[in-house]
């Protein structure tokens, strides 16, 4: 989700030139900084960015150059000497020394040259909505060449995820012997207890099957099959939204089984490798946070 892009286009008389800079967000958060004589295009503006965007905290920057001969221009005075009274309470604040330049200096930023007549004409409507196109292709390009990285990455850990999950199959057969031999143990200790032996079988039975982990598993398996086909396995990756939500439930149904995975795993070493497929969930939860 996050991204850059910068886009330009010229009319006869402006050169104007968009940029684009997006962050993660669960909805879209859209700040539009526009000069004050194309403000009256900036909801439709909005609106074409959001048709693009979808998703993010974005800001749109969008700069106006004249290009026209001078004599079409004239100098915005009050935007002049406000510049110029901030950058002298900067000097004496900070203990800077003054423009050699002071023309150049000021000349230079941002709205001192104003055309005489401010209307927008339709060619600089034209190019207004062109550049802000061509910002908005660029950000979406970059956004893909970083899908292509995650797509990569999830691939991994949840490749890292199925084979921690073949590494638990030792352990569960010792893993129940072990319980066995410890209450055969116990009971043994216990000098002049008589007990039921067929009781006792029936429910150690029943504590075993409470620490069963096929079900988990092969719900877990089913949720990793999941996300790679939301993800796009068979065909690489997607250039498809709406997708970065449905992998962050698929995620948090594949936590609910790590979880009830290491609480009945009752083993030390089943506790490490549920650790391991814990700390590589992590990872993909930070991450389905970049994808649309």
């Amino acid at each position: 989700m996050t991204g850059f892009g910068r886009g330009s286009a010229e009319s006869a008389t402006r050169k104007i030139t968009v940029e684009v800079k997006s962050l993660n967000s669960k909805q879209l958060d859209l700040f539009m900084r526009v000069p004050q004589y194309f403000r009256e295009m900036e909801i439709e503006a909005r609106n074409v960015a959001a048709g693009v965007l979808e998703r993010g905290k974005v800001e749109m920057a969008v700069n106006v150059e004249h290009t026209a001969p001078v004599d079409v221009l004239e100098i915005n005075r009050s935007a002049l000497a406000s510049y110029k009274s901030q950058i002298e309470g900067m000097k004496d604040a900070l203990s800077l020394p003054e423009p050699a330049d002071w023309y150049a200096t000021l000349l230079r930023l941002p709205d001192v040259w104003q055309s005489k007549s401010e209307e927008i004409s339709d060619a600089d409507r034209e190019a207004f909505f062109e550049a802000e196109r061509r910002a908005l292709e660029a950000l979406s390009e970059f956004r893909i060449t970083e899908g292509r990285k995650l797509y990569a990455f999830f691939c991994e850990k949840i490749a890292n995820i199925r084979r921690l999950l073949a590494e638990v199959e030792p352990f569960e057969k010792s893993r129940v012997e072990k319980i066995r031999q410890r209450l055969d143990e116990q009971l043994a200790s216990l000098r002049g207890v008589d007990y039921d032996k067929g009781r006792l079988e029936q429910e150690l039975i029943f504590y075993i099957e409470k620490l069963d982990v096929s079900e988990e598993k092969l719900r877990l398996r089913s949720h990793l099959d999941y996300f790679l086909a939301t993800l796009g396995e068979a065909d690489g990756p997607r250039r498809q939204s709406g997708q970065g939500k449905k992998l962050g439930f698929i995620a948090q149904e594949m936590g609910r089984e790590i979880n009830t995975l290491g609480s009945k795993s009752n083993n030390a070493d089943m506790q490490k490798i549920v650790v391991g497929m814990k700390d590589e969930l992590e990872q993909i939860k930070e991450q389905v946070l970049n994808v649309l």
